[in-house]
């Protein structure tokens, strides 16, 4: 795919892709159309109704906000969108916009169709918020020229576009702003047979040799998320090369996993330790994550975003209004007996 960059004086990051062209894309290992897409079903069956609609009314397509954990396709969804409508497409970030005429120049170098993908859009500031909502709704910009008494208001027609905005944090975004997308898409963890043909269609790409067997362990230690899955193969193939081995077996699998601190579970040493601390310095739990994170020496952002969703949902932790408990099931893996006390969780 070729992208345009210009890199702006005050750091804004533009990336202008024409989805036709689709080389680079391919490198990085993303589907190029939603029939390759593997997963969120049920998300899939709604986008093709809404583009098929918006190609009948030669509309473009409605704006469509992605919010779930890092690493489960939300980009990727962005440029398959892009690709079916036909539609160019403009990339940027939250915090790469600093001000609303950066905003507005991208804005206004939109074509009629083209989309704009704002990654992280939770962290736009409360001022870009107020341009987006004309842009979004009547297609303008109203922008104030000046200060003081000479200020002016001026109203600059847009082209019709869409918005697709991508976060981790959907909580996180201004209410104004979230009722303004038509479409609202959660993306959920992924199944082991899902992510089995997602590790398949990677190795095909990147010319590994895998065992089945292999294959599907390398898809129970991807934590659900793609990105991890095909993180692993890449790591699987170097060690494996290394190694000059011509085929990837369960034994080589093991090794590699068991260099990189990561279980059969997905687990890595970070998230046992923050296990082992709920158990060892805070009795089980509960404990605020502002003490965790302290008592790790890590983020607390990087603990709720990063580590907690898998935890969760594997159920070796638990949120409740006073803080994070480990479960029996935490107990269990770090082979540790679990207080009485505790037996509740």
């Amino acid at each position: 795919m070729t992208i345009k960059r210009t890199q702006r004086k005050d750091e804004m990051l533009e990336k202008q892709a024409l989805p036709e062209e689709a080389k680079e894309v391919e490198e990085t290992l993303r589907p190029l159309c939603l029939a390759d897409y593997v997963g969120q079903s049920d998300l899939k069956q709604h986008l093709l109704i809404y583009l098929q609609a918006a190609k009948k009314r030669n509309e473009p397509l409605g704006h469509t906000i992605l919010h779930g954990p890092p690493g489960l396709g939300k980009t990727t969804l962005a440029y398959i969108l892009a690709k079916e409508m036909n539609a160019q497409i403009r990339v940027t970030s939250g915090p790469a916009i600093e001000k609303p005429g950066d905003l507005a120049s991208l804005l206004t170098n939109l074509q009629a169709g083209d989309i704009l993908f704002i990654d992280e859009i939770h962290r736009l500031r409360p001022a870009i918020e107020e341009v987006l909502y004309s842009a979004m709704e009547d297609y303008a910009l109203d922008l104030v020229i000046g200060k003081g008494p000479s200020a002016r208001s001026m109203r600059i027609d847009l082209q019709p576009f869409t918005l697709i905005g991508a976060t981790t944090k959907a909580g996180a975004v201004s209410m104004p702003l979230r009722d303004r997308f038509i479409h609202n898409f959660k993306l959920a963890f992924y199944t082991a047979p899902e992510l089995q043909k997602i590790v398949s269609r990677t190795s095909r790409i990147l010319s590994v040799n895998i065992e089945p067997s292999a294959a599907d362990l390398l898809a129970r230690a991807s934590r659900s998320t793609p990105r991890i899955a095909n993180r692993l193969v890449r790591s699987v193939r170097d060690f494996a090369q290394v190694n000059n081995e011509d085929l990837v077996t369960m034994p080589r699998v093991k090794a590699t996993l068991t260099s990189l601190g990561i279980d059969d579970r997905g687990l890595d040493t970070t998230d046992r330790l923050i296990l082992l601390a709920i158990i060892e310095k805070f009795s089980g739990g509960p404990v605020g994550l502002g003490a965790l994170a302290a008592t790790l020496s890590d983020e607390q952002e990087t603990l709720e975003d990063v580590y907690e969703p898998y935890l969760l949902q594997c159920g070796y932790l638990q949120r409740t209004p006073k803080g994070r408990v480990a479960t029996k099931m935490a107990y269990e893996l770090l082979g540790m007996e679990q207080p009485s006390v505790q037996g509740m969780f």
